[in-house]
């Protein structure tokens, strides 16, 4: 089923970008711990980490949180959205980001799925 790229990108809007940023920039001084300890919302465009991170990992995450996934005490802001969207309006979510990136960053993430795919 292709993806419903308006879908996804509502729901950032509605969901996402009050921490990610609109123009997926993620927040100011994202890789330094703030007061709390735990890291600011990570851009989801070029200049962050997302695209380094196969499908799988990144469904997970937008699942059920990065705490959840990352484990081992890891505290994270970041939150599921399981019990808010489906998982298919969430990959609509993904697809729309991964529409925003340029084509190098693409290519990367598609490669990065394609082994994580193979290893399962």
């Amino acid at each position: 089923m292709a993806p419903d790229l308006a879908r996804g990108q509502a729901i950032y809007a509605q969901a996402c970008a009050s921490c990610h940023g609109a123009a997926l920039e993620g927040q100011i001084d994202w890789r330094s711990r703030g007061p709390d300890g735990r890291l600011p919302a990570p851009p989801h465009d070029a200049t962050g980490h997302t695209w380094h991170h196969s499908d799988r990992v990144l469904l997970d995450i937008t699942m059920r949180g990065t705490a959840a996934v990352v484990g081992g005490g890891y505290e994270s802001n970041m939150p599921g959205f399981a019990d808010i969207y489906s998982e298919d309006e969430l990959r609509d979510v993904l697809e729309w980001i991964k529409t925003q990136w340029p084509e190098r960053e693409r290519v990367h993430q598609a490669q990065v799925t394609a082994r994580d795919e193979a290893a399962r």
